[in-house]
């Protein structure tokens, strides 16, 4: 049975497209207009809405809730106080990932962790001798994101205790009366807030939130405008970008973290977690493969290959999420883009990718390989640091 959100009743009205797919067996929109580049703007440029409530939330509390956390995530949770959050992955023995999410935590001894795909049998099965509780609260609780220059303004004159709030941060708030958690995370790569919301209260807060927002150009955002801001914002998205050793048929189905660019979790392994013996010896046999970067392609390649087929050169911004080919300049496989589009920001066509180690440096020149009029060419394009686009606001 497909479920449906808290915020549905209002979601299903806004959609105008009547476009949906499904996340954690919710419905989502994919957009709500029949231009979701208005939507993206409206997040780069004024605000957006966006349903989180599928997202898996998994409380964790109890006397050894801290431990028990040290010893699965890669990043080292105690570094994290009360009040504070973080973005982490944990890994398996070997020392490839399992998943990545966003841990909360809300005082010494309790913390929220959410997460894309289910894992709450996982977590449950690592609780050993631990004075620790894990309870599933997904349903519980509605979240949304408002994302965008446009969304302190907003959200702050419901509840003023953001006012001060620091990236990645979050603070207890009401809003129109409910009791809420709001937190300034998100996943577009600018400025934004995530609001956490006890269910069945869920619809007082996005009236709210929606009526204070009318006049700042605030419109709710679907799947594919949301895709399009984490592409530039160099998000990894899982089952796209990578996918979880937990489900890897093969070897090259698994990856670690430092050849997804998450090596700066793992600078100090000096605390035993799992994975951490796995991620040592990746680390010193030097086993990565490919190393996960941007690319920027070469506007003036892109065009001429079009136009020397007689076409006009396409500015697609519709986020292709399925592996593209890289090859070296001798015709040699050097890689893959999982995630590709045309960037209304950045005026360039960019993409998430796997680069082989010696054309992984910032600068490198690589071939991405696409379709023009049913036959398969190449474009130039080049190694470029992560993340492609980050205004200023979004960490200010």
């Amino acid at each position: 049975m497909i479920r449906r959100t808290p915020f549905h009743p209002r979601v299903e009205e806004l959609c105008e497209t009547g476009l949906w797919s499904h996340w954690a067996g919710h419905l989502v929109v994919d957009k709500y207009q029949m231009s979701e580049k208005f939507e993206y703007f409206a997040v780069r440029n004024a605000a957006g809405i966006f349903d989180t409530s599928p997202l898996y939330k998994y409380r964790i509390s109890g006397p050894d809730a801290e431990a028990y956390l040290a010893g699965i995530l890669t990043r080292d949770i105690r570094t994290c106080r009360p009040g504070r959050a973080q973005y982490t992955i944990w890994c398996d023995d070997d020392g490839y990932v399992v998943e990545d999410g966003v841990v909360f935590r809300h005082s010494d001894d309790e913390f929220v962790l959410t997460c894309a795909l289910p894992n709450l049998a996982y977590l449950t099965a690592l609780i050993g001798h631990n004075r620790v509780e894990i309870e599933d609260v997904s349903d519980a609780y509605a979240a949304f994101a408002l994302q965008g220059p446009r969304a302190k303004v907003i959200l702050a004159a419901l509840a003023p205790e953001i006012e001060d709030l620091g990236y990645f941060q979050l603070t207890p708030a009401k809003v129109a009366g409910v009791p809420v958690t709001i937190s300034r995370t998100g996943f577009t790569g600018d400025l934004g807030y995530e609001v956490w919301i006890p269910s069945d209260e869920a619809l007082a807060v996005w009236d709210a939130v929606m009526e204070e927002g009318a006049g700042h150009g605030l419109i709710p955002f679907g799947q594919i405008a949301l895709s399009m801001a984490r592409i530039e914002a160099g998000l990894l998205l899982i089952d796209v970008d990578f996918s979880s050793s937990r489900f890897a048929w093969t070897q090259a189905q698994k990856t670690t973290p430092m050849e997804l660019g998450l090596g700066w979790m793992v600078k100090n392994l000096d605390r035993a977690f799992i994975g951490r013996d796995g991620i040592r010896r990746h680390l010193e046999d030097e086993t990565a493969r490919y190393y996960l970067g941007g690319l920027i392609v070469d506007w003036q390649d892109w065009d001429g290959a079009f136009d020397s087929a007689g076409l006009i050169p396409p500015r697609d911004h519709t986020p292709v999420e399925e592996d593209m080919m890289i090859y070296d300049d001798d015709g040699e496989r050097a890689g893959w883009s999982s995630s590709f589009m045309y960037s209304p920001m950045l005026q360039r066509h960019i993409a998430l990718a796997r680069v082989r180690p010696d054309l992984a440096e910032v600068g490198s020149k690589v071939n991405l390989e696409v379709t023009i009029d049913h036959q398969y060419q190449t474009v130039a394009a080049h190694v470029a640091p992560l993340p492609l686009y980050e205004p200023a606001r979004k960490k200010a």
